[in-house]
């Protein structure tokens, strides 16, 4: 967890840190209490994250996260709970106690290591801020109920605190303009439609009039009139033009001051404050040159694949012939929104079938498949998920960019399915949030390089399976690992090497068959989340060495299915605990030595 807490929870973490509590307990119960204490610090300080979850007890209330002095009483909360935490007897924990006091130790350090380092400067970019979220929340289709007239009270009520918010977040960003950190110009300026697209001078035009028209029967008429004025009235006067007032903002103001240079050491103290993103996002410690060498070689061998497979088609031409080939032909691409979403409902259908050969753990939600709504498209991912509800009330939802069709090839349905939905991330995170003996902290919890690394290892065993039949759906596999490895090349290229956007997108072009569109939309994500694109390709290596380190130990005892298992069972890891975890499992399963 990475939120900021209000004031009552850090006066409360601060009274509690007596020793009492831990004395009295046994050392397992006093950790877990510990843990479910901070979880609920998480979810008052960050009510759309207890919505997602589907804890609704905070439904009508936003994020205070552009307050002033938000910070600094969040980092009170990290201090206040770490230092209860060292209070426990870690040598009497049980081994799953113990995982939970490491990953939760590590992280309340990490948090506190990144202190120096003034993110809250910058609130707002174009690839996801609560601004964009907001809008799925109350569009009707995201995680917000809208089931009673209660309902929809609880979140106008929320709603109506969002030009609190934005005042806050352009406070913020000024005092971030006047100490020369900002987010680069040419990411900002993608902002300034996205907020212009949920703008409308009518409510009923805006998105957030989906729950309005739609308004359940069961509600009485005269209440169903109330709420249609309440929200006409207020989204009219106070919430739509809070968007627009923010637009206004970062275009007529922002834009002049933002930054023309594009990496994150071209800001104070940046190449530290990068490590620091990096080993977040990775849970490994590992150089920006040493991830740079990585990409470069992984690059290289995906390079030989690829053109395995353009001579196995029977193409004539060269790797970069064979990519403007793909890039272009009609063939591969499809001719309109429905005929793209239908062919992803067959994908998964038929991967659903394949998963008993190689999982004997699955989820019990499901997941739908979805298009990405109009007025994010733009700037949104190709593909991407959405959790169900920890109660399974609510499906997954695997998002489909109809955005740009040239941008979701058919070659690449296959192996965006195994990521994104199952084996992958559906998969994952599901099968975690169903952990309930795991307290709260841990099932809810995730680590870029497992839960990325643990999606791209997914699209791996693609072959073994039964999927990537069709060499061209194999390309597909390529092109997506393609992604992943040049993504460790350029950005440590951006944000330690001093690398241009111009030359992270022409690196990219020159490396895959990409739409420019696509590859524009990585690079620019690239600039405004550093570190986080690391942690694929990083944590597929690692769950991939692990496999081979078990293979070979375990020899014919190695069931794939139980090595699945025990990656999946104890919900999202560090690497190193993960490691950890794996090498003492080997150790059981492995056979006893002959005593000579």
């Amino acid at each position: 967890m990475k939120k900021l807490a209000p004031l009552a929870v850090v006066l409360c973490a601060a009274c509690a840190t007596t020793p009492s509590s831990v004395e009295t307990n046994e050392p397992d119960a006093a950790l877990n209490a510990l843990v479910e204490e901070y979880f609920e610090a998480q979810l008052e300080l960050s009510p759309l994250f207890a919505t997602a979850i589907g804890d609704s007890r905070y439904d009508e209330r936003l994020d205070d996260s552009t307050s002033p002095g938000y910070r600094e009483k969040s980092l009170a909360v990290e201090r206040a709970f770490l230092d209860r935490a060292r209070l426990v007897d870690v040598v009497k924990l049980s081994p799953g106690s113990r995982l939970t006091y490491e990953i939760f130790a590590s992280e309340r350090e990490h948090q506190l290591a990144g202190q120096k380092f003034p993110e809250e400067l910058m609130p707002v970019n174009q690839m996801g801020s609560l601004p964009m979220e907001l809008a799925v929340f109350g569009s009707g289709s995201g995680p917000q109920p809208f089931a009673t007239a209660r309902d929809y009270d609880r979140f106008l009520k929320r709603a109506r605190e969002f030009p609190r918010w934005v005042d806050g977040a352009i406070a913020l960003m000024r005092a971030g303009m006047a100490r020369g950190i900002t987010m680069p110009r040419a990411s900002m300026a993608k902002v300034v439609p996205q907020l212009r697209g949920v703008f409308a001078a009518d409510p009923k035009d805006s998105i957030f009039w989906g729950p309005v028209e739609h308004l359940p029967p069961e509600i009485p008429a005269d209440e169903r009139q109330r709420i249609t004025d309440d929200y006409r009235k207020a989204f009219g006067a106070e919430i739509l033009p809070a968007y627009a007032r923010l637009a206004d903002f970062i275009e007529r103001d922002y834009l002049p001051a933002a930054r023309t240079t594009f990496g994150w050491s071209d800001l104070p103290d940046g190449q530290a404050w990068y490590r620091w993103r990096v080993r977040g996002a990775t849970t490994l410690d590992l150089p920006a040159d040493e991830i740079h060498q990585v990409g470069l070689s992984e690059v290289a061998r995906i390079r030989t694949e690829m053109n395995g497979v353009r001579e196995r088609v029977g193409f004539k031409g060269d790797l970069d012939a064979f990519f403007t080939f793909l890039e272009n032909d009609p063939q591969f691409y499809f001719a309109n929104d429905a005929e793209l979403l239908g062919a992803y409902r067959d994908v998964k259908k038929r991967i659903d079938g394949l998963l008993p050969k190689l999982f004997a753990d699955f989820p019990k939600a499901d997941y739908e498949i979805r298009p990405v709504e109009a007025f994010r498209a733009a700037s949104a991912a190709g593909g991407s998920y959405q959790a169900p509800s920890a109660d399974g009330k609510r499906s997954g939802i695997f998002y489909i960019n109809t955005f740009n069709l040239k941008a979701q090839p058919k070659f690449g349905m296959e192996t965006l399915s195994l990521h994104e939905a199952s084996p992958g991330h559906h998969f994952q995170i599901s099968i975690q949030q169903e952990l309930t003996d795991l307290p709260r902290f841990r099932r809810f919890n995730g680590y870029t390089s497992y839960v990325e690394g643990w999606a791209l290892y997914a699209e791996s065993i693609g072959k073994e399976l039964g999927v990537f039949t069709d060499p061209y759906q194999w390309y597909g596999r390529l092109s997506d690992e393609m992604l992943r490895a040049m993504r460790l090349v350029v950005d440590t290229g951006l944000h330690s090497k001093g690398w241009t956007r111009e030359q992270a997108i022409k690196y990219m072009l020159d490396n895959s068959s990409m739409a420019e569109s696509d590859v524009t939309a990585e690079v620019e994500r690239y600039m405004v989340i550093p570190g986080q694109a690391l942690g694929y390709k990083l944590g597929q290596l690692r769950i991939t060495a692990l496999r081979a380190k078990a293979e070979a130990a375990l020899g014919d005892k190695f069931d794939v299915r139980e090595f699945h298992g025990q990656v999946l069972r104890d919900g999202s890891l560090p690497m190193d605990v993960l490691t950890a975890k794996l090498d003492r499992w080997i150790e059981a399963k492995r056979p006893p030595r002959a005593v000579k």
